[in-house]
C-alpha cells in the first residue's frame, strides 16, 4: 500500500479510502466487518462515513456497524484514520441539523458514541452552510479539538471561495482550519477542476474524490460481484445515459490497454497529485480487492490525452476556462 500525507498535515492515509455508504443498506454487517478487515489486511488506513448513512433519520446505522467493528480490539481503531461527517438531519426537532456550534457539538458526542471511540480523526462539514457565521462555526470545531474529541477538520462539497474563505477565517483565528476536501469527482463529473482543485493546491488541502466511478458508470459493463448495486440503480442509469457514447469509447480504450475500467478510473484519479484518496464503497470483499490494483496502474501521456479527448474537463482552472 502506498501512502501520501493528508493535505499540507503531517497525517499518512492510504492511496485509497474506504467509503462505508453502503453498510447496512447494500451490504450486511457480516459483510462490512470482512471487508473492513481485508481493508486493514491489505494496507487501507483510511475509512469515511458520515452520521447520516444507513438513511434512518436520526440512528447513524453505518457508524454504529463501524463501531461495533472497532470494538472487536484487535488494534483496529489504532490502525485506522476515522473520518465521518456533520450537517445532514439527524431528527425532526430544531437544531438537529446543519452546522450551528449547538448542532455541532451534539452531533460529535453522538457520533463519537456510535462509533464507540473517544476521538475522530477527521471531522468533516458535510456541505457548506450558508446560514451559520464561520466565526460561530470555527470556534465550535476549535473547542472539539481542545476536548480531544476531534483532531483534524475537513469539508466536503464546498466551492472553491468557500475553501477560501474557510480557510482566511480559520488563519484569522490561528486555528489549522481545514485539511481536506471531499468532492465529487470522476472523467464523467470534472466540474471541480475550475476551482475546488485550484483552491485545494492553494491552501494546502488533501482532495478526496467521492462517486470516482460515476455511480458505477465507469465500472464496466462486465464487471462481477456483489449483485445489483448503484448502478443498476437511479443514479447510476442516469450517468449511463448522459455519457452512453463516451462509456463505450472509455471501455474500449481499457479494453486496449488491457486494464477494467474502473481501475483506469481511479488511476486517473491517482495521478492528480492534489488527491490525496479516492474513495471506493464496495460492497464485497472481491470488489475492494480488485479497486487495489489501480494503485498499480501508471497511464502514460497517450492514455491520458486519449481520456482527455473522451471525457473533457474544463481544459484550465477559471477564469481562463471560459475568458480569453
Amino acid at each position: 500500500m502506498n501512502y501520501v500525507k493528508l493535505g499540507r498535515t503531517g497525517l499518512k492515509v492510504s492511496r485509497l479510502c474506504l467509503g462505508t455508504m453502503n453498510f447496512g443498506v447494500d451490504t450486511s454487517e457480516a459483510d462490512a466487518f470482512a471487508i473492513m478487515d481485508r481493508a486493514l489486511e491489505v494496507g487501507v488506513n483510511f475509512i469515511d462515513t458520515a452520521d447520516v448513512y444507513g438513511w434512518k433519520i436520526g440512528e447513524g446505522i453505518t457508524e454504529q456497524i463501524i463501531g461495533r467493528w472497532l470494538a472487536q480490539g484487535g488494534g483496529r481503531r489504532d490502525k485506522v484514520v476515522l473520518a465521518t461527517k456533520a450537517y445532514n438531519e439527524m431528527g425532526k426537532w430544531p437544531n438537529r441539523a446543519r452546522l450551528s456550534a449547538l448542532h455541532l457539538r451534539r452531533a460529535c458526542d453522538e457520533s463519537l458514541r456510535r462509533l464507540k471511540t473517544d476521538h475522530i480523526d477527521l471531522y468533516q462539514m458535510h456541505h457548506i452552510d450558508r446560514d451559520t457565521p464561520w466565526d460561530e462555526i470555527w470556534q465550535a470545531m476549535e473547542l472539539l479539538v481542545q476536548q480531544g474529541k476531534i483532531i483534524y477538520v475537513g469539508s466536503s462539497n464546498f466551492a472553491g471561495w468557500h475553501i477560501a474563505q474557510a480557510c482566511e477565517r480559520a488563519a484569522r483565528r490561528n486555528f489549522l482550519g481545514l485539511v481536506s476536501e471531499q468532492s465529487k469527482y470522476s472523467l464523467a463529473e470534472r466540474t471541480v477542476e475550475l476551482e475546488v482543485v485550484p483552491a485545494c493546491r492553494e491552501y494546502g488541502l488533501g482532495l478526496i474524490p467521492y462517486s470516482p466511478l460515476a455511480s458505477g458508470a465507469l465500472a464496466g459493463s462486465s464487471r462481477k460481484g456483489g449483485g445489483p448495486g448503484r448502478r443498476e440503480g437511479d443514479w447510476g442509469r442516469a450517468e449511463t445515459q448522459r455519457h452512453g457514447a463516451k462509456i463505450a469509447a472509455f471501455e474500449k480504450l481499457c479494453a486496449s490497454i488491457g486494464e477494467e475500467p474502473a481501475n483506469v478510473a481511479l488511476a486517473w484519479l491517482l495521478a492528480n497529485p492534489v488527491v490525496a484518496a479516492p474513495i471506493v464503497g464496495p460492497r464485497t470483499r472481491d470488489q475492494l480487492d480488485g479497486a487495489l490494483r489501480a494503485l498499480e496502474i501508471q497511464l502514460d501521456a497517450r492514455v491520458l490525452g486519449e481520456l482527455d479527448r473522451i471525457f473533457p474537463g474544463p481544459g484550465k482552472p477559471a477564469p481562463e476556462a471560459y475568458a480569453w
